[in-house]
């Protein structure tokens, strides 16, 4: 699920920056101190924990900012071959055919599969945008203070690559039970029109299945993950050793 938070971050730098009425009356440091009252105000109720963890798809295009604002901020990324991605969400709308989810907006971007991943996939839209602000902080000045994790790598191995998310966000061990989760989001997805958008399956393994997209279209989308070319980041990234163990 995503948090509001990154939304109501962007909303005040909107209203406090050049443009906005209030622009000339805001310097840089009040701007700072409102933008980091937003995160002292939400999670005021949770003061007494050491570690927090907020979920937004925009963080990585704000990482400059993040960086400032908490200098010992870390970014935690799941990555997917994107054509699976955009296998999944096709699969969930076509287990909804009797809604027209707000995943789109019109039926010109819903009409057939090619327009529903195309839409998706635009720079603005769910896949496109995370996409995106993930390459912005793959490749940026920030790249350090980000960790990218192999979907499929932990569904293979989920306890062997949590241990190194720890080790990343400088933790101690958590022993978490692998086998049976519960999440759900059913007034969530419901709103959207997307039933079982954020539900969870009880135990977490690798599951084979065949892909509901054309082939060229699967071909198109599979080329995309940059992640895997970590000649030219400073990224953590968790990716699979040639003798099968993880780094």
């Amino acid at each position: 699920m995503t948090s509001p938070v990154g939304t109501l971050f962007s909303s005040v730098l909107q209203q406090c920056s050049a443009g906005s009425e209030f622009g000339s009356v805001i310097d840089t440091d009040l701007r700072r101190r409102l933008l980091r009252g937003l995160f002292d105000s939400y999670y005021a109720d949770k003061a007494d924990k050491p570690v927090i963890f907020d979920t937004n798809r925009q963080w990585c295009a704000r990482l400059p900012a993040l960086q400032d604002l908490f200098p010992q901020a870390k970014t935690i990324a799941c990555v997917r071959n994107v054509a699976w991605v955009l296998d999944s969400l096709e699969r969930l709308y076509r287990a909804n055919p009797f809604e027209n989810t707000k995943l789109f907006n019109d039926d010109d971007e819903r009409n057939t599969v090619y327009s529903r991943c195309e839409t998706l996939a635009q720079r603005n839209r769910l896949v496109g945008y995370a996409w995106t602000a993930l390459k912005e902080a793959y490749y940026g000045e920030n790249a350090e203070s980000l960790l990218i994790v192999d979907y499929d790598l932990l569904s293979q191995a989920p306890e062997r690559v949590m241990r190194l998310i720890y080790e990343f966000i400088d933790e101690p061990w958590y022993e978490h039970d692998f086998n049976h989760l519960t999440y759900d989001a059913p007034a969530f997805d419901q709103a959207l029109g997307v039933a079982g958008l954020h539900k969870v399956k009880p135990r977490v393994a690798p599951q084979a299945r065949r892909t509901l997209l054309p082939p060229d279209l699967f071909e198109k989308y599979a080329q995309l993950s940059f992640w895997r070319d970590g000649s030219a980041s400073a990224a953590n990234v968790i990716r699979m050793k040639t003798d099968a163990a993880l780094s």
